[in-house]
């Protein structure tokens, strides 16, 4: 296992100086740690200034004014005022400011005196803007202190011994007064507060899973540890790490490292650079670019042809009109108004979404990296079977190995607690019934075994469980169905084998060995007294799949999301539990093989590779940025803190609440529940999502770009402005409100199948194919009017523009219902109920408002009723044209949305 953190091997980042001090300090600390692990208690003590007994009082104010407070500074949430600021960094709504601030130019200090300042467009545009802002800000503000309410709510303490008053003294203290030369006392359930140098174990099992991926426990001792370098530094049996936990067993350790100076703290500021830009991000401002690219061409193109033409004044307005017109202005309020309506239906599925951009991520996702232990396994150890010499299925070792486990003393371990359960509370009454403990000879790291001595009829019988090569080292015999064999190389080799295949097959694997003693031999029992023993059989322990994971798997690469495997574990294990979920395994790559390997190598590896093992913090994250530079929207779901970093390198993270807090924060979603199966669902929700997005914009940008163009070409022949900027506004607002049902529309089901990305290009080409047809029918509404009402001279403008104002809204409202499906609408899809009566209600009012006094009052005039056969012949004709344009556009380019 590795400690290369990314301070270890320095990658360019966008807050170099930043790097550079992390890098330092954690090569320092690592090789500090390296150098305490090889040296015994007595030179650790001396070199920190301490002793067994801890510090003196004397010590503690000048060792807290050198190293400060032992906690790590994490992300936290900005305060809602600065949270309220950032909502407005959105193209669209800067553009929209910028927009608003000229017509308070134009309608208010540059007003015409006659008729006085108008507010009209202003209040409209400053409604859009708020409403939109305070939306996302709402959800995002809400969102981050649901996750902040996750976090324990309880001062966490630690035992620490001090010589106070040249008294020794051992008293909780809050871990965030902890300081390098404390003494702690451990037991099993508490944290480690600290990087600490084990200095005396008894039976000291440590979880160090957050760190290394792997589930089975890390036995530690206060021996020296010799071989051990940086890379391998989470191997040192005498080292414990900050943020891991005590399983079973006791011990004493002395703080070396804390706060920042800590593998946790190291990490954590690798973490406080700025995260990089997600495929939602880059999607957004890619369109966003080509809108206001669009924009720019044709704003001052419409200015400049009405100002040759016309007055310049009413060129300036009208031109700033049509910016408007052309500026998706509710794309960011239906954006965010998508997003929140995911991020509510994902809490109903026990999700909270922190950064609801992610939402989408969801759908763009095409890949999903995800670590082993408790999201592909259930996070325990079981025993998967007992076996005897020859490798089949025994009662009788699995109730001797329950004999050893039920009659111990000390602590048990995750290893104990599963034989004890495998073995059933029957058994386990009717062992404490019939064997009583006689004595017992506890587990050290050197015997690695452990043998209780139990009282059986007219003997004592010795039952001693551990680890294989050791306990094979006192054994003499074997036995196998009742009868006892000389423990021969033959028997030797057939039980290397059998461990072998166990091992190959992910499981750690324990031996049981038993002793009869006679009565006239008993005695007090020592170690000397494991010898001659009988291997009767052995133990397999596995962490198991768990039983959702295959068909959560299986449902995932059915809508195109591949789903690979990045763990801390070994080869053997991931390979085992990846082959019982489904995974099609193929080669298993290794941590040590990435990291010789370029970012161009790792690159071409990461497409064909399903299972990487053995990865530390930062090969994960490699692992991430490289599948993303290969055009990959990634998703990474861990919990531990070795998986902070790449939660933070891909387009979406995804944590649970009961991760570490690191990997929380690094994370945009976190599940209330780990599994697989709700990931599906956040896929579905966020692919609705984008395609009811995709919808607006393409709609919006497509008729935006052919009313430009019908204005480019009425400017250009009409001797008036082709409609009263006002009106274009109005219009342009009843639009966009008819659009704001959109988050509620249906979405076709083949649009769900496979994963969506944002593709300029895409739309780029939709515009230019789809957005001229509303063209096609503008122009022929203006012959329409000139040639068949006379709307042809500036007396008869107001006629000219009731006409265009009426047939514009519906074609622009009507084509919705073309556009938002690939199928024939009305008939194969159906908009949902909200989008048939917002974008009615838009058609009606349409119809309506030229005959009102309100419309009167901004210049438009009701029309003769022999319009309105016009008008139905000139929609109808629309509706066919685009539902044959968009077959063919389908057809060329097999998409649609």
């Amino acid at each position: 296992m590795s400690f290369s953190v990314l301070a270890l091997r320095p990658r360019p980042t966008r807050n170099s100086a930043q790097q550079t001090h992390s890098t330092v300090l954690a090569k320092e600390s690592a090789q500090e740690l390296v150098d305490y692990s090889a040296s015994d208690t007595r030179t650790v003590l001396a070199d920190l200034t301490t002793t067994a007994n801890g510090l003196r009082d004397d010590q503690i104010d000048d060792l807290r004014r050198q190293y400060g407070r032992n906690d790590v500074r994490h992300d936290r949430p900005a305060p809602a005022i600065v949270q309220f600021a950032g909502a407005f960094k959105n193209p669209f709504i800067l553009i929209l400011v910028f927009l608003a601030l000229i017509m308070v130019g134009t309608d208010v200090v540059w007003a015409d005196p006659e008729d006085g300042p108008s507010y009209e467009g202003i209040i409209t545009l400053g409604l859009m803007i708020f409403v939109s802002v305070s939306l996302r800000f709402w959800q995002e503000y809400r969102s981050s202190r649901a996750a902040e309410a996750l976090k324990a709510m309880v001062t966490t303490t630690v035992a620490a011994t001090r010589k106070i008053n040249n008294t020794v003294v051992t008293a909780e203290i809050p871990i965030e007064q902890l300081l390098p030369g404390d003494v702690v006392q451990l037991a099993a359930g508490d944290m480690i507060p600290a990087d600490v140098r084990i200095i005396r174990a008894k039976d000291l099992q440590i979880n160090q899973s957050m760190l290394s991926g792997e589930s089975m426990p890390a036995e530690k001792s206060a021996e020296p540890s010799s071989g051990i370098d940086v890379d391998r530094l989470l191997e040192a049996e005498n080292i414990g790490f900050m943020g891991t936990s005590v399983v079973s067993g006791s011990g004493t350790a002395v703080a070396v490292h804390t706060g920042k100076r800590t593998y946790f703290g190291a990490m954590t500021a690798q973490l406080a650079s700025k995260r990089p830009e997600t495929s939602f991000d880059v999607g957004v401002r890619s369109v966003s670019y080509l809108l206001i690219k669009f924009m720019l061409i044709m704003v001052p193109a419409v200015f400049i042809i009405n100002g040759l033409t016309k007055d310049w004044s009413q060129a300036l307005l009208f031109g700033v009109a049509t910016a408007v017109g052309l500026t998706p202005e509710m794309l960011p309020l239906i954006v965010t108004a998508n997003l929140a309506k995911g991020a509510l239906h994902m809490s109903r599925k026990k999700v909270i979404v922190k950064q609801i951009n992610a939402i989408q991520n969801f759908g763009a996702m095409d890949v999903l990296c995800t670590d082993k232990t408790g999201t592909l396994t259930e996070d325990r150890i079981v025993l998967g079977e007992h076996l005897d010499t020859a490798g089949r299925k025994s009662e009788d070792v699995l109730r001797l190995a329950a004999v050893n486990s039920v009659n111990q003393t000390g602590l048990r371990s995750l290893l104990d607690d599963a034989v004890i359960e495998a073995a059933g509370p029957e058994v386990v009454e009717e062992i404490s019934r019939r064997h009583g403990l006689v004595d017992e000879i506890p587990f050290d790291f050197k015997r690695r075994r452990l043998s209780v001595v139990v009282d059986h009829g007219d003997a004592d019988l010795i039952v001693t469980k551990g680890a294989v090569e050791e306990l094979l080292s006192v054994c003499e015999s074997v036995e196998l169905d009742g009868v006892t064999h000389q423990l021969t190389p033959g028997w030797l080799a057939r039980v290397d084998r059998l461990v072998a295949e166990l091992n190959g097959q992910g499981k750690r694997v324990l031996a049981v060995a038993t002793k009869t003693v006679v009565e006239e031999q008993r005695r007090e029992y020592s170690t000397a007294d494991e010898e001659s023993m009988t291997l009767v059989g052995l133990l397999a322990f596995l962490d198991p799949p768990k039983e959702s994971a295959a068909g959560a798997i299986e449902a995932l690469a059915s809508h195109g999301v591949a789903v690979k495997v990045v763990t801390g574990d070994n080869e053997l294990v991931a390979e085992t539990v990846c082959g019982k979920v489904g995974i099609d395994v193929g080669t298993v790559v290794s941590g040590a093989e990435i990291e010789a390997l370029s970012d161009d190598a790792l690159d071409e590896l990461v497409q064909r590779t399903t299972v990487f093992a053995k990865t530390d913090p930062m090969q994960k994250a490699r692992i991430v940025e490289s599948l993303r530079r290969v055009g990959h929207t990634v998703g990474f779901l861990g919990d531990g803190v070795n998986d902070a970093p790449a939660l933070r390198a891909a387009d979406v993270g995804i944590s649970v609440d009961t991760a570490a807090d690191i990997a929380r924060e690094s994370a945009d979603i976190i599940l209330l529940e780990k599994d697989l199966g709700v990931l599906e669902q956040g896929v579905i929700e966020g692919r609705r999502t984008f395609g009811n997005i995709q919808k607006y914009i393409k709609m919006t940008a497509s008729s935006n770009f052919g009313n430009v163009f019908s204005v480019l070409v009425a400017s250009a022949l009409l001797p008036f402005i082709p409609m009263i900027p006002v009106v274009l506004l109005l219009q342009n607002l009843i639009y966009d409100l008819s659009m704001l049902t959109i988050p509620w529309d249906r979405v076709d089901d083949d649009f769900l199948a496979k994963p969506r990305k944002w593709e300029t290009k895409s739309l780029r080409r939709f515009m230019v194919f789809i957005g001229p047809i509303s063209s096609i029918f503008d122009i022929s509404t203006f012959a329409l009017m000139w040639f068949v009402f006379a709307a042809n001279s500036p007396e008869h403008a107001a006629l000219f523009q009731s006409g265009w104002f009426i047939e514009s809204l519906i074609s622009q409202t009507l084509i919705v219902h073309m556009i938002r499906t690939r199928k024939i609408p009305f008939i194969q899809s159906r908009a949902s109920l909200p989008v048939l009566l917002s974008t009615g209600a838009a058609c009606a009012f349409a119809l309506v408002f030229p005959f009102t006094s309100w419309g009167h009052s901004l210049g438009l005039v009701s029309l003769p009723w022999n319009y309105f056969p016009w008008l139905v012949l000139t929609l109808a004709a629309y509706c066919v044209v685009t539902q044959v344009a968009k077959g063919m556009f389908i057809r060329r380019f097999a998409t649609w949305l």
